[in-house]
Order: structure tokens, then C-alpha cells, then sequence
């Protein structure tokens, strides 16, 4: 009897000794599934990519979306995009949701380069990395802006009109949404290609906004106050467009040469009623910018600039 009361006792606290251990291991599992999920790609090893787009109601930058999304799929990362319709209060609302969303890398294409400071400085004290595309931001940490070299491009743009005027007549200069990079950096090559030539004046440079509405009633207007023009430099493409059909409705024979070289410019360039576009790769931006993303979000150095080639785009 007393033999077997030693068994039953060793049994007993084998028995509580392999419940200890189960009961411990069950706790040490359900500490690792309950730990709460990170926000955006953290917890996967997915990155997650905010993109803040100026405007999708202009080509360029639906090119520009399309590029960046194929991009995003290829990589496996997820991209959210947030659309600011040209206006910065807007942005500035859609950065702060992609700061709340907890995304891993933010890019942003600015409405205004210097209203988006506070934003760009916002995503910094977050310690969400930023990159800027097309347009870069005049303040705030950025690890990485990538566009085409506007300078140059408008440049190239000024160079082609002197010899399509034969180096002799008045220019008119449509300009974009001011405060933004692109324009200064397209009116600053044009300026650099036309300004201090002999015969050659500019009579007019007003604002279009990079819009064909605007472009057309702008153009009108300028149209009206200066009978003798040879040439117009539209600071993107829609404004050209814009331009193009207040020009042809008055009948005249002026030079047009617009910027970003989107389908329906290459189109009028190669029916005859455009001299020109000088050709963005929006979509090789937006490639390029995700790539670029997914490194950042890897921890990898990435260049503080990178460029994309431009081209000048002439009839066929």
C-alpha cells in the first residue's frame, strides 16, 4: 500500500509538472500572435508607399500614376494614392492621412513647392521618409527628388524656337502654377536660351496654370493686345493645347512648342499644328520613383538627385 502511494505520488507531480509546461508554452505562443500588427508594410515585409499627386486631371500625371502602379505591383509593395486636384490645402490634408496610415516611405509631386514645406516637415517628425517627383519641396528633409532636368528642357525649348523663327521675332511665354519648381526651372532655361538676343523680345509672359482652359483664354487675351507674335512657349502641354486652339481660331501661322510631350500633343506635333514638345517620361518617373521607394524602405542609400532624360519631340 505504501509502495503504491509513492507511484500514485510521483505520477501526480509528473502529471502538474507537464501541465507547468504546457501552460507555459501556451503563454509564450500566445504572446508572439498577440503582439499588435505594425502599420503599413512593417508587419508583412510589404512595403507600403503613400503618393501625393497633384492633379490627376492632366495627362501627364495619370501617365505618371500608371507608372508608379505597374512599379508598386512588380515589386509586391502596396502604393496609396491620394489626389490633391491641384490644391494645396488638399495635399497638405491627404499627406497628413498618408502620416496617420503609418506608410513606410512617402512620395509627394507638389501643387506649390513652398506651401508643401509644412507637410514634408510633418512626414519628418513622423520619421517617414520623403521623396519628391517632378517638383521638388524648398524645404524639409528629402532623401531623393527625382525629375527631369527642367532647366535643360527649357532650354531646349528656346533654342528650337530661335531657329524656327530664323532668330528674329516676339515670343510669348505661358507660364505654370506659380510657386511650383517646374515652372521656374522651364521659364528659367527658356529664359536663358531667348533673353539677350538681338531681334528676338518677349511680349508677353503670363500664367496658364498648366491648364487648357486657361491656356486658351489666356492666350486669347494676349492675342488681342499684340497683333505680331512668332512663337509661344507653354510651360507643359495642356497649356499648349490651350494656346493652339485660341491661336487657330484667329487664323494666324504662330510657332507652338509645349512641355511633357503627352499623347495629345505628340499628336498635334505630328499633324502639323504643334512645332514641338520637349518629352518628360512621366511614366519612367513614376518607375523610378517606387523603385526608389522600396529601397528607402529597405534602409538602402539611394541618390539625393536623380535625373530623367528629356527629348525633343518634332514631326515625323
Amino acid at each position: 500500500m505504501k509502495k503504491m502511494y509513492m507511484v500514485l505520488s510521483l505520477l501526480l507531480v509528473f502529471v502538474m509538472a507537464a501541465a507547468g509546461c504546457s501552460t507555459k508554452s501556451n503563454l509564450e505562443g500566445g504572446a508572439k500572435t498577440a503582439e499588435p500588427k505594425k502599420e503599413g508594410g512593417a508587419a508583412s515585409g510589404k512595403a507600403t508607399i503613400g503618393l501625393s499627386i497633384s492633379t490627376l486631371n492632366n495627362p501627364f500625371f495619370v501617365t505618371l500614376k500608371e507608372g508608379a502602379e505597374k512599379a508598386a505591383k512588380e515589386a509586391g509593395a502596396e502604393l496609396v494614392v491620394v489626389d490633391a486636384q491641384n490644391d494645396t490645402s488638399k495635399q497638405i490634408s491627404g499627406i497628413e492621412d498618408l502620416i496617420q496610415k503609418k506608410v513606410n516611405v512617402i512620395l509627394i509631386n507638389p501643387t506649390d513647392s513652398v506651401a508643401v514645406i509644412t507637410a514634408v516637415e510633418a512626414a519628418n517628425k513622423a520619421n517617414i521618409p520623403v521623396i519628391t517627383i517632378d517638383r521638388a519641396a524648398n524645404g524639409g528633409q528629402v532623401v531623393s527628388h527625382i525629375a527631369s532636368d527642367n532647366v535643360k528642357g527649357g532650354q531646349m525649348a528656346g533654342d528650337f524656337i530661335l531657329k524656327a523663327i530664323g532668330g528674329k521675332g516676339n515670343l510669348v511665354e505661358l507660364q505654370g502654377i506659380a510657386g511650383t519648381s517646374a515652372a521656374r526651372d522651364r521659364g528659367k532655361g527658356f529664359h536663358n536660351a531667348v533673353d539677350g538676343k538681338d531681334g528676338v523680345k518677349v511680349v508677353a509672359s503670363q500664367p496658364a496654370d498648366f491648364d487648357r482652359a486657361k491656356g486658351l483664354s489666356v492666350m486669347e487675351n494676349i492675342l488681342q493686345g499684340n497683333k505680331d507674335i512668332a512663337a509661344v512657349f507653354a510651360h507643359n502641354d495642356e497649356m499648349a493645347l490651350g494656346a493652339l486652339q485660341a491661336i487657330q481660331a484667329s487664323g494666324k501661322n504662330i510657332v507652338v512648342v509645349g512641355f511633357d510631350a503627352t499623347d495629345d500633343a505628340v499628336k498635334a506635333v505630328n499633324d502639323g499644328k504643334m512645332a514641338a514638345t520637349v518629352a518628360q517620361k512621366p511614366a519612367a518617373i513614376g518607375d523610378m520613383a517606387v523603385k526608389t521607394a522600396v529601397k528607402v524602405s529597405k534602409g538602402e542609400k539611394v541618390e539625393a538627385s536623380i535625373p530623367v532624360d528629356l527629348e525633343l519631340i518634332t514631326k515625323k
